[in-house]
């Protein structure tokens, strides 16, 4: 992986975050690239070195947070769901600033869909229909459903909806996995 020059990853680093910013404040389809610009106080030219469009830094800028968690799953696989998700919580917290908006956000559907997709991906590898605990059950199914409970409870932790410390929500949810798989 080339090396990035120090200037051009603190000058991305302040368009994401310039971003995230806005669209905690307001809707997505309501940002301008000069709206990221002044924000992150560079030139919209340098957005445009960067990213083709507004649509494709929240692709880039998603798409580096999945990819994180897909790292995080790789290192993880050998866990206990309980364990696994506990690094995965960490993860949220620490970039909670970028998953509660993504999450909070009526501009985020993408993000929300991204990530179930990749919650999904992620499972498909857990579910056996064919024996055990859900022989004969749909596996689409059980992944579209376990997946969406999946995205929500993370939703609802970073939107206020639930009050538990990290530890006993990754616990708790792994906790269901390990029965349901």
């Amino acid at each position: 992986m080339p090396q990035v020059d120090r200037r051009v990853r603190k000058s991305q680093d302040a368009i994401k975050n310039a971003l995230i910013e806005l669209m905690s404040e307001k809707s997505f389809d309501h940002i301008t690239v000069q709206d990221i610009s002044d924000r992150a106080n560079v030139g919209r030219r340098t957005i445009y070195d960067h990213y083709v469009d507004k649509f494709d830094l929240l692709d880039k800028l998603i798409g580096e947070h999945i990819n994180e968690l897909r790292k995080l799953c790789k290192s993880a696989s050998e866990l206990s769901f309980s364990e696994a998700n506990l690094i995965w919580f960490e993860y949220f917290e620490q970039n909670s600033s970028f998953f509660s908006t993504m999450l909070a956000s009526k501009g985020a559907l993408t993000f929300r869909n991204h990530f179930l997709n990749f919650v999904i991906e992620e499972l498909e590898g857990e579910v056996e229909v064919t024996k055990g605990i859900n022989q004969g059950l749909n596996k689409e199914l059980v992944l579209k459903f376990f997946g969406a409970a999946i995205v929500e409870i993370v939703e609802a932790w970073f939107t206020k909806g639930l009050s538990e410390q990290t530890q006993v929500v990754a616990e708790q949810v792994g906790i269901l996995l390990d029965r349901n798989f």
